[in-house]
């Protein structure tokens, strides 16, 4: 599995990031987008999901993240890979 972080930023006054996760069978992309609370979507071998965050909790508002924005988006990337390698566990 693959995850890439698509977009991120703000919409509608709340702070959202979107990944892309690849390398996921149809099935597996199906089992996610029926069990995720969050903003799910299959786009041919994409399985996309946005999440909302407040303020607090949105992952780059930091000063520091500004200076080190790639590090701050790998590390996203690779919980987001942890978070959903353990729900398709319950698969």
């Amino acid at each position: 599995m693959i995850v890439k972080i698509l977009d991120y930023g703000e919409e509608n006054n709340q702070k959202f990031i979107e990944y892309g996760v690849l390398g996921l069978t149809l099935n597996q992309m199906e089992f996610l987008n029926e069990n995720l609370e969050e903003k799910t979507a299959i786009d041919d071998d994409t399985f996309k999901l946005k999440m909302y965050f407040s303020r607090e909790l949105y992952p780059f508002q930091s000063d520091v993240a500004k200076y080190r924005l790639d590090d701050f988006m790998a590390r996203e990337e690779i919980e987001m890979n942890i978070f959903l390698s353990s729900f398709l566990d319950d698969m």
